[in-house]
């Protein structure tokens, strides 16, 4: 049976067996020491170990203790889990400690829905294989001339391919990218990937040109039934890890307020809260380029170090400005949900919804950017009509958290520091 026939068509309604889904709230009691093991006991490669190691990594996360032993085993994983804990880190240890040292060829293609997301994903694989100098690492997407992927291809062939389905699928139509070796297939954020139809299709056509025997990872903080089902479609009897129900995908550490006030009064509170709060780094959330660029230019008159990152920016900015946030050039980002997925910076302590998102999902991706990483966080958002009230009641009906109003103070120790779930 061919690889295509094998995987259904996305249009298909036909039922697909599940395999059983067991929550890990089920299964804590049996791993209650999950914090005094370390990487060493997943018996990982000594070269893994030390670049963990020099990550300042100390123990595994949650997500990483239930997914790395499986997903080193070779069996396919579709796994959600909360914003925050690491599941980049864990297709990237999990590939890296199968991979072969003498393949000359792309073993690993990894998907993600935006540029910069492949660009960091990309990022991490470098850093984590920093002493396997045999792994060459390439990253592929849209917005820059397809002449300089193909050159990068034939030259310099990469172990690890990560990209955008539409320029991963342009390299492979024109037989640049070939995957006849490909071994592990990842997609990340993959409810994003795959609820697009213009973006599963990609995937999909991606799937078949690659060899069926190959592993098969998948992950997202938000997953519905639907695309659980999906996502099996392209498995063989995975193993589904749940790090909390859907119902509960709440962050701990993190502080979450809203501020009810009229629109024309926003522009005045974000300078007084950004001069009243103590953070490390902060991002500004907004619902449209426009919106992004006019608080960026009020910001900047006020002397806030602010940079901003949108999609009508060209790609090489969008990616330097991203790399001078991370490198702590600057404090302060305004953005728009370009930056609201899977998008690691470390020193962000305090996100602000100046604009209420427009769906529950949106906001706990945006919220997650804080609290990373085993720290606390701080998250407010700005609440202005009726519309905005009723995203923020099924925030915290879905996910079953109270979302206060804001006090006159908050008590830094509760928004610094490291969470005790950490």
């Amino acid at each position: 049976m061919s690889c295509d026939e094998m995987l259904r068509d996305y249009e298909e309604e036909t039922s697909v067996s599940v395999s059983s889904v067991v929550p890990v709230e089920e299964r804590r009691d049996k791993f209650s020491s999950i914090h005094s093991s370390g990487f060493r006991d997943l018996l990982l490669k000594p070269e893994l170990l030390q670049a963990i190691k020099d990550r300042g990594y100390e123990h595994p996360s949650q997500v990483q203790h239930e997914c790395i032993p499986q997903a080193v085993l070779s069996m396919d994983v579709l796994c959600q889990a909360k914003s925050g804990m690491g599941k980049t880190a864990v297709f990237v240890i999990s590939t890296l400690q199968q991979i072969q040292e003498s393949i000359n060829d792309v073993v690993v293609l990894v998907i993600a829905h935006t540029r910069e997301l492949a660009y960091q994903i990309a990022h991490e694989y470098q850093t984590f294989s920093k002493y396997l100098p045999e792994i060459k690492v390439a990253v592929f997407f849209g917005g820059l001339p397809i002449k300089r992927d193909e050159e990068v291809l034939a030259k310099n062939r990469p172990n690890i391919v990560v990209g955008t389905p539409g320029r991963l699928l342009a390299l492979v139509q024109k037989k640049k990218l070939t995957l006849d070796n490909l071994r592990y297939f990842i997609v990340d954020e993959c409810d994003q990937v795959l609820k697009e139809i213009v973006m599963r299709k990609d995937v999909q056509a991606i799937f078949i040109r690659s060899p069926c025997a190959k592993q098969v990872m998948m992950f997202s903080a938000t997953l519905n039934k639907d695309l659980r089902t999906v996502c099996k479609r392209f498995m063989s009897d995975p193993v589904e890890i749940i790090i909390d129900d859907e119902s509960k995908l709440t962050l701990h550490g993190l502080q979450q307020y809203y501020i009810q006030m009229e629109e024309n009064k926003k522009s005045r509170k974000i300078c007084d809260l950004l001069d009243l709060l103590e953070f490390n780094q902060v991002i500004i959330f907004v619902n449209s380029i426009s919106r992004c660029q006019a608080l960026t230019s009020l910001l900047l008159e006020q002397n806030f170090p602010v940079l901003t990152i949108h999609r009508a920016m060209e790609q090489t900015e969008r990616l330097s400005r991203y790399q001078q946030f991370k490198d702590f050039q600057k404090r302060i980002l305004v953005a728009t949900n370009l930056f609201g997925r899977g998008m690691d910076i470390e020193r962000v302590n305090i996100i602000i919804n100046y604009d209420t998102p427009e769906e529950s999902d949106t906001y706990l991706h945006r919220v997650g950017r804080a609290g990373r990483f085993g720290t606390k966080g701080l998250a407010i958002t700005f609440v202005s009509n009726r519309s905005d009230a009723e995203v923020m009641n099924s925030v915290q009906e879905r996910f079953e958290v109270g979302i206060e109003k804001m006090p006159t103070q908050v008590d830094v120790s509760s928004y610094i520091g490291t969470s005790e779930n950490a």
